[in-house]
């Protein structure tokens, strides 16, 4: 038996990761804003514990990682789940906008990191999933706040498992693509105000897009919900997790990109290395 800490559980991947979690037999600690959002959706289940949480709250996630000890033990796996996004060209998005995507997306995934890490260094085991998106291994117009983010949460991501690897904690960053859930929609997407008409042919594109793909994604979030119950009974897993057919094109598109400009700029490249023959 497991016990799950997981961010934004009242909707979303959250919550389909705690139905399951919860079915599986597992404890689930149950986070956010409003905790009644939790108990309202899955009952008063006895391995259940719906805390309030905002992940902007140092102190309060503290507070919520010594309930989970307090209630169950320990914390064996965190899921930083809780985020947004942001739409729009980066020139478009104001300092407000940009903090607010940084505070939720980052650094609140910082402040329930650091809560949670003395528990799971002390019982030496866990598994921390932080989700990222495709998002965060290529970035892309219309999305490139947003984008920058999740780079910085795959950043942290490998720090992280390279820094817990000898303490038998592990870091996944997990990657999904476009997938069936409410996150084009108004709760979980914040779409800038502000529309350059310069933009129009790149980010107002997306923005249009964007309208059209809410609700027809490709990505199964059950499957996905599935996919994470299991993948954390793997030995030694992957600091990457890509889900959705749409991410694995992405990366692979990205990695051919990336290949072919190693080989165009490969000259200049080593040409700022000392010389064999020059002094050091």
């Amino acid at each position: 038996m497991r016990t799950w800490f997981i961010t934004g559980a009242s909707r979303g991947f959250g919550a389909l990761i705690t139905e399951k979690a919860l079915a599986k037999g597992d404890n689930v600690v149950a986070t956010a804003r409003n905790p009644k959002s939790v108990t309202e959706r899955f009952g008063d289940h006895p391995n259940l514990l719906a805390v309030a949480l905002d992940v902007n709250d140092e102190t309060q996630a503290h507070d919520a990682a010594k309930a989970a000890i307090a209630r169950f033990g320990r914390i064996d796996v965190l899921v930083n789940n809780a985020g947004f996004g942001l739409l729009g060209a980066i020139e478009e998005a104001s300092a407000e906008e940009v903090e607010a995507i940084y505070r939720t997306n980052v650094f609140g995934l910082l402040s329930v990191t650091r809560a949670t890490l003395p528990h799971m260094r002390r019982q030496r085991s866990g598994h921390i999933l932080n989700f990222s998106s495709i998002g965060g291994y290529r970035s892309s117009a219309g999305f490139g706040v947003y984008c920058s983010a999740k780079f910085a949460v795959e950043g942290l991501t490998e720090a992280l498992a390279d820094e817990l690897a000898p303490l038998g904690i592990f870091a996944t960053a997990i990657e999904p693509g476009y997938f069936r859930t409410d996150f084009l929609e108004g709760n979980s997407l914040s779409v800038s105000p502000v529309e350059i008409a310069d933009y129009a042919q790149t980010a107002g594109v997306v923005r249009e897009k964007a309208k059209h793909i809410s609700r027809n994604q490709p990505g199964n979030p059950q499957k996905l919900a599935d996919v994470l119950i299991d993948f954390v009974d793997m030995e030694n897993p992957p600091v990457r997790l890509p889900l959705g057919s749409d991410t694995v094109a992405a990366i692979e598109a990205k990695i051919a990109s990336d290949t072919a400009l190693l080989e165009r700029v490969r000259a200049i490249s080593v040409s700022t290395d000392f010389d064999k023959t020059e002094a050091a």
